[in-house]
C-alpha cells in the first residue's frame, strides 16, 4: 500500500516562528560547541600517550558517539528552520534509526564503563590484563550490538503505510511513526516492549553490579582508598545521571499528558537527552580527570604562546 504522504509535517517548529533567527542562533552555537568539545578530548586521547588506556579509549567512544547524536539533530533541525518545516519519509526514518542508536550506544558505552571502573577497584592488580584481553570485543559489542539489533524495530516501521503526516514533534521517533500508521500495529507494539527490554535491561545489570561490588569494596576499604575509589567514579556517575535525566524527560513528555506545559518547557525536555549528554560529558570528564584537565591546559598555553610571538 503507497503511503498517503511522501513527507511528514514537523509541526513543533511552528511555535519558534516568532524568535526563529534566535533560535537558529543559539542551536548553530551548540553544535559548534558540542563539535569543538568532542574534537579536543578525542585529539588529547589521541596525541597523549599516557591516555591510551582503557578508560580513556572508552571516553574517546562516549564522545565520537556524541558526535553521532548532536549530527543526527541539529544540522538537521538547522536546515529545518529554513524550510518549510517538511520532512521526506526516508529523511525521517533515516533520523530515527540515528536517534534511536545514538540512545542505545550512549547507554550502553556507558554500562561498559561501569565494569572497567568495577575492574580498576575491585581488581586492580589484574585490571590491565583484563581489560587489555576483552576491550576489543567490549568495544565492538557497544557499537555493533546496538546499530545491528534496532534494524529488527526499524524493518517494521518502514513497511507501514502512514495515513497521518503531522509529527508534534522537532524530530522524528519511532513511536510517531507508529501513531500516523494507518495500519495495525499490534505486532509492532510488541515488538518496541521486547525491544525496550533488550536494549536496556543488560546495561541496567551491568552498571548496577558493577557498582553494588564498588560500594561493597568503599564500605570495606581505608579512608584513603576510599575517597580515591569514589573521585574516579564521580565523572562516570554524573554522565549516567545527567543522560538519566535526558531519558526520563523524553519518555515522560512522550507518555504523559503535556498539554500543560509551555512550549519551551516541552522543547527543554524534548532535546536535553540529545544535546545535553554530548555537551556536557567532554566537560566532566575534561575537568574531572586530572590527566586530561592538564594536557587541555598546556595545549592552550602553548597555543597563547604562539599566539604572543607573532
Amino acid at each position: 500500500m503507497k503511503n498517503v504522504s511522501d513527507s511528514f509535517f514537523l509541526s513543533e517548529f511552528q511555535g519558534m516562528e516568532p524568535l526563529k533567527p534566535l533560535y537558529f542562533c543559539i542551536f548553530l552555537v551548540l553544535y559548534l560547541l558540542i563539535v569543538v568539545e568532542s574534537a579536543l578530548l578525542i585529539g588529547v586521547i589521541y596525541s597523549e600517550r599516557s591516555l591510551h588506556a582503557p578508560m580513556y579509549v572508552l571516553l574517546c567512544n562516549l564522545a565520537v558517539n556524541g558526535l553521532y547524536g548532536s549530527s543526527a539533530l541539529l544540522p538537521h533541525m538547522l536546515s529545518t528552520m529554513l524550510s518549510t518545516y517538511e520532512v521526506s519519509v526516508w529523511a525521517c526514518q533515516t533520523q530515527v534509526y540515528a536517534i534511536h542508536t545514538y540512545a542505545i550506544v550512549e547507554f550502553t558505552i556507558l554500562a561498559v564503563m561501569s565494569y572497567d571502573r568495577y575492574v580498576a577497584i575491585c581488581h586492580p592488580l589484574t585490571y590491565s590484563s583484563v581489560m587489555a584481553h576483552r576491550l576489543g570485543g567490549l568495544v565492538a559489542c557497544m557499537w555493533l550490538y546496538p546499530l545491528v539489533a534496532f534494524v529488527v524495530v526499524l524493518a517494521f516501521t518502514i513497511q507501514l503505510s502512514y495515513c497521518g503526516r503531522s509529527i508534534e514533534k522537532l524530530y522524528c521517533l519511532n513511536y510517531l511513526l507508529v501513531r500516523l500508521s494507518c495500519t495495525d500495529t499490534g505486532v509492532l507494539n510488541v515488538v518496541g516492549l521486547v525491544s525496550v527490554v533488550v536494549y536496556t535491561v543488560p546495561q541496567l545489570i551491568m552498571i548496577f553490579y558493577s557498582y553494588a561490588h564498588i560500594l561493597r569494596v568503599c564500605v570495606l576499604s581505608f579512608r584513603n582508598s576510599r575517597f580515591k575509589a569514589l573521585r574516579t567514579c564521580t565523572p562516570h556517575l554524573l554522565s549516567i545521571l545527567n543522560y538519566s535525566f535526558g531519558c526520563f524527560f523524553e519518555i515522560a513528555q512522550g507518555r504523559f499528558d503535556s498539554s500543560h506545559m509551555t512550549y519551551h518547557t516541552k522543547m527543554f525536555m524534548s532535546l536535553y537527552f540529545l544535546i545535553c549528554p554530548p555537551l556536557l560529558n567532554p566537560l566532566i570528564y575534561g575537568l574531572g580527570i586530572q590527566v586530561v584537565r592538564r594536557r587541555l591546559l598546556r595545549c592552550f598555553s602553548r597555543k597563547s604562546g604562539q599566539v604572543n610571538r607573532m
